[in-house]
């Protein structure tokens, strides 16, 4: 079955399997995507796969997250982006433009920022976002990033993308409003599972209007929050107890689901979690060393995050590791269960990712039934072609991911790249395919 052609609405894709969002230093500081960017997108789509899921790309030009990450948040984007997504289309692969805004949840800055630390309510949150607190959002902020969407929304049609993704997982702050651990307002953005929702269904219908019903929408929707993984420090703690250590259940999220099917969406994106990296979305090895940089080089941002990079240092790595490594494990086709209830429970296509990479697997999930596509990051950063090793009968390819996460946490500092020695033959090898996506071309 992955080789089958599937339609979601009136884009036809080649076969099941889609790149999903994997991001890194591919564009110029102020947001502007350089030929990395389109290299690196490109190789993808010569590797075979039906489409392309961008990295989340950013609508707020203030948070920009981390720096050297794509932008969209201003017209002057369009030209560059349209250039490397008609190249990519061009080899037979759709484009899909996933966009968001982290929110309190933003990585890094040049300088610390308190728009940085704007979110559903006031709180605290150790792991992730670098300022101390978060700062609650006033009605017409909320407003104002509603309209960051749905400008955001017109360009990507103007970029000629086959489709287009908000991102309401990845603990950024959609899921921040949808949360009830990190959402306690009592305005009409919070209290009830209906309030939480508003920001979200404000979005969809302000994109909606904007580029028409016959433009590929789609939303990626973490399906149980899992708010006690990874080990972090919140406050304030929230009653009931169940809001403030798991979040949203799937009870809820099937709920959301379906009323974004009646919002006109067209197809849902299915992981779990709450923030990035999470041992949840990225199931796999915890990695310590990654984070350690990460943490390292944002500790002169705040004080929470100094504290954060000394705790790091002063650890012992294996203390480190079994302290917020708790709850990293890989599990094979992780949200696959997850996918199968949002496919039984709505009528629109449902694309489900994390923990795979065997063909007999996936072969497993779209025969069952569990989802229409499968979508995967690591595991074709480390094998871009893939598709080809399964056309040629293989179940695996010889040197697979190890789902380390090492690219999930390094690639916020250094180049966008796989990062685990076991992989190689040698240091200078690695580092050699990682500098490959800055080539002025991918024949060099």
């Amino acid at each position: 079955m992955i080789f089958e052609p599937f339609a979601i609405k009136n884009v036809t894709f080649k076969n099941r399997v889609l790149r999903s969002s994997i991001g890194g230093r591919t564009a110029y500081y102020d947001g502007t995507v350089t030929p990395a960017w389109k290299n690196f997108e490109k190789r993808f789509a010569e590797g075979g796969v039906a489409g392309i899921i961008s990295a989340t790309i950013g609508v707020n030009q203030r948070r920009l997250s981390p720096l050297q990450y794509p932008a969209i948040s201003d017209d002057k984007y369009i030209k560059p982006l349209r250039e490397g997504v008609r190249e990519v289309q061009e080899l037979g692969c759709r484009y899909i433009m996933q966009i968001g805004d982290p929110g309190g949840h933003t990585h890094m800055s040049l300088f610390s920022d308190a728009a940085d630390a704007k979110s559903a309510s006031a709180g605290v949150d150790l792991v992730y976002g670098y300022r101390n607190r978060l700062v609650p959002m006033s009605v017409d902020e909320i407003e104002q990033a509603v309209q960051n969407f749905v400008d955001a929304a017109r360009r990507v049609r103007e970029i000629g993308c086959d489709g287009f993704e908000i991102t309401a997982s990845k603990g950024y702050l959609i899921q921040q409003f949808l949360n009830p651990a990190t959402n306690r307002r009592r305005d009409d953005y919070g209290g009830s599972v209906e309030k939480r929702f508003r920001f979200l269904r404000d979005i969809v219908i302000g994109v909606r209007k904007q580029i028409g019903a016959d433009f590929l929408l789609g939303i990626r929707l973490s399906a149980k929050d899992f708010n006690y993984l990874p080990f972090n420090f919140r406050w304030p703690v929230v009653f009931p107890l169940r809001h403030y250590f798991i979040g949203n259940d799937l009870p809820v999220t099937l709920q959301y689901g379906k009323e974004l099917e009646k919002l006109g969406v067209d197809y849902l994106h299915i992981d779990s979690g709450f923030g990035f990296p999470n041992p949840k979305g990225n199931p796999g090895t915890y990695p310590v060393d990654g984070f350690k940089l990460f943490a390292n080089a944002t500790r002169h941002l705040r004080f929470k995050a100094n504290l954060r990079a000394t705790l790091f240092n002063v650890l012992p790595l294996f203390m480190a590791r079994a302290i917020f490594g708790l709850g990293w494990k890989f599990q094979p086709a992780a949200n696959a269960e997850f996918a199968r209830q949002f496919k039984q429970a709505v009528k629109i296509p449902i694309i489900a990712n994390g923990g795979f990479q065997q063909k007999d697997l996936m072969e497993t999930a779209l025969r069952e039934q569990m989802c229409d596509m499968i979508a995967m990051a690591r595991p074709l950063l480390a094998n871009p072609d893939l598709l080809k090793v399964f056309q040629q009968g293989r179940n695996e390819p010889e040197n697979p991911c190890t789902f380390c996460s090492r690219c999930c946490t390094r690639t916020a500092v250094l180049p966008l790249g796989c990062y685990e020695p076991s992989r190689f033959s040698s240091m200078e090898e690695m580092e050699a395919e990682i500098l490959r996506w800055s080539a002025t071309s991918t024949d060099n």
